[in-house]
């Protein structure tokens, strides 16, 4: 039944609360707390600008200021003091959803796995050999643990690209042939990909889903330890509340300098953040698309996505799926948690910077979609706030870019104008304007810290526990402090990007949503250029004037204008191999996670399984169908549900 939950599931859901309470103790108070901490930061940092701009009267464009710099203070606020809440709880050794010292995948590990589970893994348009070695990863993985024959493995085609196709059949039937007996591996390719991911689910779900209790979504560069599915399907067995748990996939394998130092960063600071998240998300966090385990039955019942009126961009299919999916599941009173405390889990990402951006592209579109949801009734409070950051994350770029913009311009007007210093004819007393450099360092040291802070969080944290896995205390140090200079260097570039991304979306611009370049291609000088000329000559033509009219603002803006003046070069050796294989030789921006699960990260794409096609054989038939309803819910008007999930166990 489709529809949206009323006081029926709400009281579903209180009934539930009262065991939910003894299992994440205090949720309410450390909601409480984080928002309690973000606004009163938020005052801070707003009333502070608001005093350096009022000492000379404030005009129009200030006012404009103080407001972007305020929505922007806030945002940086949250992810401040969750970096915080995260370095306490990883310090005192709390698991973050129960605060318990003894997690609870800890306790769960002696239960016995009983329910069937599907690997689904959607695959669109990828590279038959990646696809492959992924997935002979994981399956090796899971059949040494002896529990494989709990698990089935579906690989879901809906690739349109007839070149891809021909191989990847005879692909997967390679990869069926080498887990025969120790894996039951199927493959179905649809015809077209409508409703794309979340389409292909949808239509397994439908075909297949009530066959299985349980199903882990992987995506074409997932790679999941055995030991890490086992703890997931006895996660979802020891929660019957919980419909949805994700997992921190770092990403691995990486051989380029955006690479290697994209993957440094995540592996340093990626489990920090995840841990506050999850310690004040707690009952309702968010979904990621993949490597997360769901209860199929729930999914099916409450998670089909209808189509936004309108055309796109901002219209039609919902293409970031993950954080509606997730919102309707709590929606209906299904518990999402993050779990923090399975390792184990891993993607690969784009190797350099234009494939990076092309991927943020696709996103900017899908989460400022979800701008158009916030008011959908029936959501919880935490889903409409997913919703808000996953669009302000991309937002965020052009309000900055308008902060610059702003404020340089209004030192421009300042410098060519004459200080009034007679406000009316009535006035006795002239009024002196002054300059507060004492308000200004204090707000940029309040700003500084909440950006800088949290990585040395979490440089602090590695360096105390795990200082081996990344070279040793001096090599650690040493990658944090290279890896944030280029950060520094990169987020112009990133927030041109973004801002270049939002206003096309805003303008009607779509996006074509193909698959992702995961190999850590390099780039050419052409395509750089191509790219981000436009950034380095609007850049510089901007710091021109500046320089032209306020000689010493440049110094105070250059960590913006040389990164855009630097754009195609960061570009191009963004993409580059050599750099980060000295790096590599040198001992720097190294990770624990390759040698920690050598085995399931090391497995290459095996080119004979994309020369397969020479064989005569082909995969077999997919197995028989078990039908069920996956009806799309609506997201306009409110209906009750009628069953406690729990009774659906």
């Amino acid at each position: 039944m489709s529809g949206t939950p009323t006081s029926t599931a709400r009281r579903l859901t209180a009934r539930r609360g009262q065991d939910a309470t003894a299992r994440l103790p205090w949720l309410a108070a450390r909601r409480a707390l984080l928002a309690g901490l973000v606004i009163l930061t938020t005052l801070i940092g707003a009333g502070l600008m608001w005093r350096i701009l009022q000492s000379g009267g404030i005009t129009p464009l200030q006012w404009g200021i103080l407001a972007l710099f305020t929505a922007i203070f806030a945002w940086v606020a949250v992810g401040f003091w969750t970096a915080v809440a995260g370095f306490l709880l990883l310090l005192t050794d709390r698991d973050p959803l129960t605060l318990a010292r003894r997690p609870r995948v800890a306790a769960e590990r002696a239960l016995p796995i009983t329910r069937p589970t599907v690997l689904a893994m959607p695959i669109h348009n990828e590279s038959p050999g990646q696809v492959v070695a992924a997935l002979s990863a994981t399956a090796e993985s899971l059949i040494a643990t002896g529990e494989a024959r709990h698990f089935t493995l579906f690989v879901l085609s809906d690739t349109t690209d007839p070149a891809i196709a021909a191989a990847e059949g005879p692909a997967i039937a390679a990869l069926q042939r080498r887990l025969e007996g120790r894996l039951t591996v199927h493959y179905r390719r649809r015809d077209g990909n409508a409703g794309r991911k979340a389409g292909n689910l949808a239509e397994f779900c439908r075909r297949w889903g009530a066959a299985f209790d349980f199903m882990v979504v992987l995506d074409a560069d997932s790679r999941m330890d055995g030991e890490t599915l086992l703890g997931l399907v006895r996660a979802m067995q020891a929660r019957p509340g919980v419909g949805l748990i994700q997992t921190v996939p770092l990403p691995v394998r990486q051989v380029t300098l955006f690479g290697r130092m994209s993957q440094f960063a995540a592996s340093l600071y990626a489990p920090m953040l995840a841990a506050g998240q999850s310690a004040w998300q707690g009952d309702a966090a968010n979904y990621w698309g993949h490597n997360a385990i769901l209860r199929v039955r729930a999914f099916m019942d409450h998670a089909g996505l209808p189509r936004l009126p309108g055309r796109p961009p901002l219209g039609g299919e919902i293409l970031s799926h993950d954080f509606v999916e997730a919102a309707l599941l709590r929606r209906a009173g299904w518990e999402v948690q993050l779990e923090t405390r399975l390792a184990g889990s891993f993607e690969e990402m784009p190797g350099n910077l234009l494939d990076y951006a092309r991927r943020d592209r696709r996103w900017t579109q899908g989460n400022l979609q979800h701008l158009r949801l916030l008011a959908a009734p029936g959501l919880h409070a935490l889903s409409r706030l997913h919703f808000l950051l996953g669009a302000t994350a991309f937002v965020s770029s052009l309000l900055w870019l308008g902060i610059v913009l702003a404020g340089s311009l209004d030192a421009v007007l300042i410098a060519r104008s004459e200080p009034a210093y007679f406000g009316s004819t009535e006035q006795l007393f002239p009024f002196w304007p002054r300059a507060q450099p004492e308000l200004i360092a204090t707000l940029l040291a309040i700003t500084a810290t909440l950006l800088l802070l949290p990585k040395l969080l979490g440089v602090l944290l590695a360096l105390g526990r795990r200082a081996g896995g990344y070279g040793g205390r001096l090599r650690l140090a040493a990658s944090a402090l290279l890896e944030g200079l280029a950060a520094i260097l990169m987020a112009p570039i990133m927030m041109a990007f973004h801002s270049a991304f939002v206003i096309g979306v805003l303008t009607g611009t779509s996006v074509d949503w193909g698959a992702q370049d995961r190999e850590g291609r390099a780039v050419s000088w052409r395509q750089a250029l191509r790219h981000t000329a436009l950034f380095a000559l609007l850049g510089g033509l901007w710091i021109a004037l500046v320089y032209w009219q306020v000689p010493m603002l440049v110094w105070w803006l250059s960590p913006v204008w040389v990164g855009l003046a630097l754009a195609p070069l960061l570009v191009v050796a963004s993409g580059s191999r050599r750099p980060a294989a000295l790096l590599a030789r040198l001992g720097l921006l190294r990770t624990p996670e390759p040698r920690a699960y050598a085995g399931l990260l090391d497995e290459r794409p095996d080119p004979a399984a994309v020369d397969a096609r020479s064989e005569a054989w082909m995969p077999g038939p997919p197995p028989p169908e078990c039908p069920g309803e996956m009806p799309s819910q609506t997201l306009s008007r409110a209906k009750a549900i009628k069953a406690d999930p729990k009774e659906t166990q």
